[in-house]
């Protein structure tokens, strides 16, 4: 099983910068990559998922990502609206240190259960 934490194999994610692109998800349009995180082991999207500056980010680990469109500018995820804005708040970037909020996350996203390959 592929960690949730990398993109899939079949993505083929080389470190290209994402930032500004829409993230759409099973049931439509979740918002935007405000940042991204390329390290291995902790690939992961930040993506802010409201309007204008009321919104509010969550992170994304790599392995929901099913689709990226450099064309359209846009990457798909194997989640819906709802499930994404569930999952635990990202506010400061010294959380994609911190162990224990990349748990939760981890733990979050694994009761959704397996991510399906693209």
């Amino acid at each position: 099983m592929n960690s949730i934490w990398a993109y899939p194999a079949e993505i083929g994610q080389q470190h290209q910068p994402l930032t500004g692109f829409s993230v759409t998800g099973r049931d439509g349009v979740i918002g935007h990559v405000d940042r991204q995180m390329d390290r291995p082991g902790r690939q992961h999207l930040v993506v802010d998922t409201g309007m204008w500056i009321f919104g509010e980010s969550v992170l994304v680990p790599a392995g929901f990502v099913t689709g990226i469109d450099h064309a359209t500018r846009t990457v798909t995820v194997d989640r819906s609206k709802d499930e994404i804005h569930a999952a635990p708040r990202f506010v400061t970037d010294k959380q994609t240190s911190d162990s224990s909020y990349l748990a939760e996350v981890g733990a979050y996203y694994a009761s959704l259960g397996v991510p399906v390959a693209g």
